[in-house]
């Protein structure tokens, strides 16, 4: 029995929600709408492409700022020292090899086919690109120019290229760079406002592509979500073996069961940052890593390891491409490398960054926006399994860092006993 003021309205349940339930929900409900009203659903077309339009128009600040503040950050004072140098050079490494897995699955398993919702003709796409050319446009001759055009590579080199030249310049750089901080944080609070509209507009681009292309675009979906988890668990279990074997001669079996918990919270939280105070406890009690070690390494790895993020934009991205009929070439896949791999220094630890820079990762190779709204009905499932991918990077790199600066207690690291107390919090 419900006493007086117990009873909750019904729009105030829905804003209770997690975002991606109602987007979840969203994207159910243009499914049927654009199933039961097929005319009447084409209606809603506009509030989709309102909703596309305002991602796009969030992607270009949202990147160019973030990488600035997040390498700034990283290149200030100490932090990039040796073992930050280190540190970074792995991380950056390993998330390569983590977008190169995601490709070979995307081209392996090919998830969206089946789909057939092409053909859709890229932007500009008359002839392929040639490396040579791509190569020799890396670096803008108006970097203005390049952010109206939405040549993400090149906004990104001059990101990088700026953090570099104001952290040089000492405290004269300062003011420059806490504005392009505060003017970070002040995107990512955008972008959190803009997310929340997600559920609606995901429903109205689902109502007009399931009317036009009918249900069977959804089957392709269970692939996705197969390529990324089957990919995630080929990266953790033979990536990461091999790195510990080869490059600590370590048993990696041990290393997989000391960090079960840190997993298990990254995987229901989908917060590398929320995941840092388990992943310390994990790789310093159970693991033997010195705390010197993870006082830096882990909250490098948190800011700029985006090892199974990157696995999933390169399925996701050959999803897309192949629901939509586009065939890809070898400067593509170089592109969403490189996208993936410089675009995870900026990038925020927090749930739903991967939808963000699956936007980011299409617009640069010019495939359509639409697929975003495919993607974001599953992508809290496939945003759990890539965080759990991110943390058992981030201990891994400093299980690696420990064992070549001699800071790795190993008479810990073989102890099956080892951190028992560890105290995990409850999801």
């Amino acid at each position: 029995m419900l006493f007086h003021g117990e009873a909750s309205k019904p729009w105030q349940i829905w804003t209770r929600r997690p975002l991606w339930l109602k987007t979840l929900i969203g994207m159910l409900t243009g499914v049927a709408l654009g199933v039961g009203f097929e005319e009447q659903a084409q209606l809603l077309k506009p509030i989709g492409v309102l909703f596309v339009n305002t991602i796009q128009m969030l992607m270009l600040p949202l990147i160019f700022c973030s990488v600035i503040a997040g390498l700034t950050s990283l290149l200030k004072g100490k932090a990039l020292d040796r073992i930050g140098i280190k540190a970074s050079c792995l991380y950056l490494c390993s998330t390569a090899i983590a977008i190169c897995i995601g490709l070979m699955m995307g081209w392996l398993l090919e998830p969206g086919m089946g789909a057939d919702m092409g053909p859709y003709q890229r932007p500009g796409m008359t002839t392929p690109p040639t490396l040579a050319s791509v190569l020799s446009h890396l670096v803008p001759s108006n970097p203005v120019e390049a952010m109206v055009d939405s040549k993400i590579l090149q906004v990104i080199v001059f990101a990088v290229a700026l953090a570099v030249a104001l952290n040089a310049c000492g405290r004269r750089g300062r003011p420059a760079i806490l504005f392009f901080t505060s003017l970070a944080e002040g995107m990512f609070k955008l972008t959190q406002m803009v997310m929340a509209l997600a559920p609606y507009g995901v429903c109205a681009l689902m109502a007009w592509m399931t009317s036009k292309y009918g249900i069977d675009l959804l089957l392709p979906l269970l692939k996705v979500i197969g390529a990324v988890y089957l990919g995630c668990l080929l990266h953790v279990l033979g990536v990461y073996s091999t790195l510990l074997l080869l490059l600590a001669r370590l048993n990696p079996i041990h290393y997989f069961k000391s960090i079960v918990d840190a997993q298990a919270v990254a995987f229901t939280s989908s917060s590398s940052s929320s995941t840092l105070p388990i992943s310390l406890a994990c790789a310093e009690k159970r693991l033997g890593v010195s705390p010197a070690i993870t006082a830096k390494v882990l909250p490098i790895g948190a800011t700029i390891n985006m090892d199974g993020t990157a696995l999933y934009q390169g399925v996701t991205a050959l999803f897309v491409a192949q629901a939509f009929g586009v065939d890809l070439h070898l400067v593509d896949y170089l592109t969403i490398i490189s996208i993936a791999t410089l675009a995870s220094i900026g990038t925020a630890g927090t749930p739903g960054t991967g939808l963000m820079l699956l936007t980011l990762t299409l617009t640069a190779v010019g495939l359509p926006l639409e697929g975003v709204a495919l993607i974001a009905g599953i992508d809290r499932v496939l945003d759990m399994a890539r965080t759990a991918v991110n943390v058992s990077g981030d201990i891994l790199v400093s299980v690696l860092i420990a064992r070549s600066e001699n800071e790795l207690d190993l008479a810990t690291y073989h102890d099956e006993h080892a951190g028992e107390d560890i105290d995990v919090p409850l999801r």
